[in-house]
């Protein structure tokens, strides 16, 4: 399996990681990353196709907002950074969390 991509914190970008918040689907996973840190791609309760899910994912992993590691079987496990975003622009990840709420209607 070829490596997945992790943007270094250095290369963030804002727009980049606002576009991917500006869809509320990516904005819900964001947020139950956030609160449930190391949980995996097939765990989350959605009636969204894998593909679609695994697509939100790669937004969310290539903005830098997540890191994804090889989880049991060919799981994925996915983890928030947050630190790591704030390092950069601070206060922007507190925004953006605040602005949901986990587990609101998945669609």
């Amino acid at each position: 399996m070829k490596p997945l991509f992790h943007p270094r914190v250095e290369d963030l970008d804002l727009s980049t990681i606002l576009h991917a918040c500006a869809d509320p689907t990516r904005l819900r996973l964001l947020a139950d990353i956030n609160a449930e840190p190391g949980k995996t791609c097939g765990t989350f309760k959605t009636e969204l196709s894998k593909s679609t899910l695994s697509a939100h994912f790669k937004v969310l992993r290539e903005s830098g907002l997540i890191r994804q590691d090889l989880g049991p079987g060919n799981s994925r496990l996915n983890w928030p950074r947050t630190a790591e975003v704030h390092s950069r622009f601070p206060d922007v990840i507190s925004a953006i969390l605040k602005s949901t709420t986990r587990g609101s209607g998945w669609s």
